[in-house]
């Protein structure tokens, strides 16, 4: 992609009201646009960043047999009367409104009730157990506060997988291998090395969940870790959390964080507010084990800005950068021209996501941007490089400047 085709343009302001440190890089780098408070769109560069994000989820959820669907974002006020969790003392973040013909519904925030009332229609018997669907929707959440740019909306991407069986060793086996799966996700996402398995509140959901926390100063968490952080526990379940697990208190000391992830164990809960039921193999009705498992794919991209950027802009990982090469063209002479497009078309036919920036603009506005953006690496074409039968590569995060022969280069990024 040119940047001259791009409708978005980088800016030096920011709304007045904007103080998460994530949406003002955001918004300045063209990346999304603020609506009202906790609610964004998504632009082009933004977009592809949230793609790649969601791609390393699918590949991991499909890793486990997850089977991918979209749910309704409408919800049926009968199929959350029988658990309880329709009403607003229950459940407080719910968008509720009324069809034409006075139906109340609400806005999706959680999928488990829909989903078991769906999956009855298919579980019949322990034949057709276990089963594990997952899915990327919007949620709505009317959040009371939304105040930490994209990391808490009222409106985000998040992928929801819910997972369906006959025993509670099936469940909790399963639940395991999540856990693992998850882990993958961070790792490859770039923040795995600070991302741990905690200990939390099951909220709305369950007395107890495992929250999957990065260590991040814009965190809204606090963690209490013991020394080489085998546990974590959440500072809003400490007490009873230390007392189950028979860890001293006064032996973690504590750490900010961010939520990147959260999953349940509903047990036979659901199913048996609900009067859904499969048959065993003895004929008899039995209830079906739920868990569920959340990755808020919005709130991971808010993460890693708060964690990455710099005082120059974004910094992406590699995995989940919106480009691996920014392009800069210096000089619109046509040897300058053809050199920035044989270079484009040699990375993009090897796979290589290029930006190329072509307008015409200083090379200090073009630097500047570069760094803004946040993509991994700066190629910079000029007479100048040209004469010298070399391109100039720095890498985003690092001061160095290496000049390098256009061959070496492509080799570099598709070996």
């Amino acid at each position: 992609m040119k940047v001259t085709q791009l409708f978005t343009k980088t800016s030096k302001t920011v709304p007045a009201d904007e103080t998460a440190k994530n949406a003002q890089l955001l918004i300045q780098a063209g990346f999304v646009y603020k609506v009202m408070a906790g609610v964004y769109s998504y632009l082009p560069l933004g977009l592809r960043v949230l793609e790649n994000i969601k791609r390393i989820v699918r590949e991991e959820m499909n890793a486990i047999n997850g089977q991918e669907l979209i749910m309704s974002s409408l919800q049926r006020k009968e199929t959350w009367e029988g658990t309880g969790r329709w009403d607003d003392e229950v459940v407080d973040v719910w968008f509720k409104t009324k069809l034409k013909d006075d139906t109340e519904v609400g806005l999706g925030w959680s999928h488990e009730e829909a989903i078991l009332e769906m999956m009855q229609q298919f579980i019949l018997s322990y034949k057709d157990l276990p089963s594990s669907v997952y899915q990327f929707q919007t949620k709505m959440r009317n959040e009371l506060r939304a105040k930490s740019g994209i990391m808490r909306g009222r409106e985000f991407v998040m992928k929801d997988m819910y997972s369906l069986h006959a025993s509670q060793e099936d469940m909790d086996a399963y639940y395991d291998g999540v856990i693992e799966a998850y882990k993958r996700c961070y790792q490859r996402f770039g923040i795995g090395d600070s991302t741990f398995v905690t200990f939390a509140s099951g909220g709305a959901f369950t007395k107890f969940s495992h929250e999957f926390q990065t260590i991040c100063d814009a965190g809204e968490d606090v963690l209490y870790v013991n020394e080489d952080r085998s546990v974590t526990v959440n500072e809003e379940v400490l007490e009873d959390a230390s007392k189950e697990l028979g860890v001293d208190k006064n032996s973690l000391v504590s750490v900010k964080s961010a939520e990147v992830g959260n999953i349940f164990k509903f047990g036979t809960e659901k199913s048996e507010q609900m009067g859904i039921y499969y048959t065993d193999s003895q004929g008899q009705q039995k209830p079906i084990y739920l868990a569920s498992y959340g990755i808020g794919i919005t709130r991971v991209m808010g993460v890693i800005v708060e964690k990455f950027a710099d005082d120059k802009g974004l910094v992406w990982p590699e995995n989940i950068a919106p480009f691996t090469v920014y392009i800069a063209q210096l000089g619109a002479d046509e040897d300058v021209v053809n050199a920035c497009q044989e270079l484009y078309n040699d990375l993009i036919v090897n796979g290589v996501e290029v930006l190329w920036d072509d307008r015409d603009a200083r090379p200090g506005e073009k630097f500047a941007d570069a760094d803004l953006y946040g993509i991994p690496y700066r190629v910079v074409v000029s007479k100048k490089t040209i004469a010298s039968g070399s391109y100039e590569l720095k890498h985003r995060t690092s001061d160095d400047v290496k000049m390098v022969s256009k061959e070496k280069l492509v080799n570099m990024f598709t070996t």
